[in-house]
Formats: C-alpha cells, structure tokens, sequence
C-alpha cells in the first residue's frame, strides 16, 4: 500500500499519540481512561483539528468500523494529500461510527475544517486497524514477515529509498539500466 507523504508522517505522529495515552508514569494501563478525556475535551481541541489531527484524531479511536477490511477506497485515499481528500459524505458507505462517535462527529463537522479532519480521522484509524491485524497471526498460520497482498510492496520501498536518497542529493539511478 502507497501512502502520501502526509499520511506517512501523520501515522507516526497518531500511533505515538496513541503510546503516550496508553500508560501513565507508574506503567499501569490508561488508555481507556484518557480516551474518555480526551472524548470530553473535544470542543475545546477543536482548534486544532488543521495544524495537529493526529492529537484530537485519537478521540476517536476504535470508534470507527470499515464495511470492507482491505477497502479500496480506503487505500486510495491513503496516497493522497491533505487538500484532494474527498468530503466526509463519501465515506459513509465505507466506514461506519459508532453510537459515541458520531455524537463527536456532529460537533467536529461544525467546524470548517471538520469534513477533512474526519476523512483523515478514518485513514488514520484504517491504518492502525490494518497495522494491529497484521501483528497477530491468524490461530494455527505462521508469521512471516512477507507481504503476499501486495507483492510490488518491494518496489513502492525501492522508490521511498531512492525519493529519500534524491533529497539527500544523490543521482537518482535508473532501475533498468542494469547499474548496481
């Protein structure tokens, strides 16, 4: 799966923000606790919603549903930026919210920026969910570490390497011309 570059720093941003709400200092488990802060607050993070989704993102989080697991919806959505994401209206047959979350939904769609945020809200919640499923091997199947859904996976790393060395300022090399 091919992410845009503002979804593939946005994930790490949203699975932090998830860490640092799941355990306080001590180590014990709170992530249900603050959630339900952070569910209560939600007003009042409004402002935020354009410069830091990842943060108010969370308030969301397993309140969302996708009527197809590997949709392709989803996974066009993922290779887009910010501003060509589709209004919130287009999702609806794709993901489902829950009771709570669409209470929240209704307060975010309030504001200007509210349609977006829930689209990239769902990218980000797809992710983690496709991220999750895959730590956890099926009962009975073996891990490995090989992508079967996606076999030009190799290929999409092989660009991200070259796009990354290409900012650097190295020359980018031609896959087929046979250098090594």
């Amino acid at each position: 799966m091919r992410l845009s570059p503002f979804f593939e720093e946005l994930k790490s941003a949203y699975e932090a923000e998830l860490d640092d709400l799941m355990t306080d200092s001590a180590g014990h488990d709170v992530l249900a606790k603050r959630l339900r802060l952070k569910r209560k607050q939600l007003p009042e993070l409004l402002p935020m919603i354009a410069c830091n989704p990842e943060m108010v993102a969370v308030a969301f989080h397993d309140g969302m549903d996708f009527s197809v697991p590997n949709s392709a919806v989803m996974r066009d959505l993922l290779a887009q930026e910010p501003e060509d994401l589709p209004p919130w209206e287009v999702l609806r047959e794709t993901v489902h919210l829950q009771p709570w979350a669409a209470e929240l939904a209704e307060i975010v769609l309030k504001d200007p920026d509210g349609e977006r945020f829930l689209v990239v809200t769902a990218c980000l919640e797809y992710l983690h969910g496709r991220a999750s499923a895959s730590i956890e091997p099926s009962p009975g199947q073996p891990r490995d570490d090989f992508d079967e859904e996606d076999p030009d996976a190799d290929v999409d790393l092989e660009e991200a390497g070259a796009d990354w060395l290409a900012e650097q300022g190295f020359d980018r090399k031609d896959r087929y011309s046979g250098d090594s």
